[in-house]
């Protein structure tokens, strides 16, 4: 390959002002103005900050997309797709929580998992990236949905709005729940990457004969009674 082309692989792949990160800064400008629109109130303004939202959403789908497409994967992309998400997921359930529909333990419980997991990614990236994992996905659909059904001003064109009310609070308990369990399980990849030889030990099951070093010689086992287990504190089975 030719110095030149080299050199505009490089600039392609590592850039800034390419196309999906153009489109990860302009969602992370959409959160203040979606702020800015809840917090005038009324049922335009409620409107018009869902409509933000959903374009901001709809710019978190297609930057990842195109950046894979088009070989435009960048650090500054890498650093700035999640935090633009967080920042328009967790503006959104700060002001849902101001507002009144969603209670302020949730919006706390979500923000720890999410700024909590940001702070592991970023402390483990000179190890290693912890891949998104697909309930990490999962979590990421189950928040905006939940929250575009909070958005919504039922009551402006519904007589009785309790059914579309019902199913946001399924949403809600739903995102709840992934939102946990995934944090929970970045945590326990986080400490298998910064523990890599304490996590094979206890992945991997002793072989018969093997106890000791490699260096050294092993004794050999000693018989047991029959019925008995050579390895007593291991669960059974």
């Amino acid at each position: 390959m030719s110095v030149s082309g080299s050199r505009a692989g490089s600039s392609r792949t590592w850039g800034v002002w390419n196309l999906p990160n153009v489109l990860t800064m302009a969602r992370l400008a959409l959160v203040p103005v979606f702020v800015v629109l809840l917090v005038q109130g009324g049922v335009a303004s409620r409107w018009s900050a869902l409509l933000v939202f959903l374009l901001a959403a709809l710019t978190d789908q297609l930057d990842g997309h195109l950046a894979r497409s088009r070989n435009q994967v960048t650090p500054f992309g890498t650093l700035a797709d999640p935090i633009a998400d967080k920042a328009l997921t967790l503006g959104a359930f700060v002001m849902l929580s101001v507002l009144g529909p969603v209670p302020w333990w949730v919006t706390i419980v979500i923000a720890v998992r999410e700024l909590g997991v940001t702070v592991l990614r970023a402390v483990l990236a000179r190890r290693s990236i912890i891949p998104a994992s697909m309930g990490g996905k999962v979590k990421t659909v189950l928040q905006m949905a939940a929250i575009v059904a909070f958005l919504v001003p039922w009551a402006s064109f519904l007589a009785s709005p309790a059914v579309p009310l019902t199913v946001a609070w399924v949403l809600l308990w739903a995102a709840l729940a992934v939102t946990v369990g995934t944090g929970v399980d970045y945590c326990v990849r986080g400490w298998r990457l910064s523990h890599p030889s304490e996590a094979v030990a206890s992945a991997a099951p002793a072989e018969p004969g093997t106890a000791g070093t490699a260096d050294e010689p092993t004794a050999p086992a000693e018989p047991t009674a029959p019925g008995t287990s050579s390895t007593p504190d291991r669960a059974e089975p």
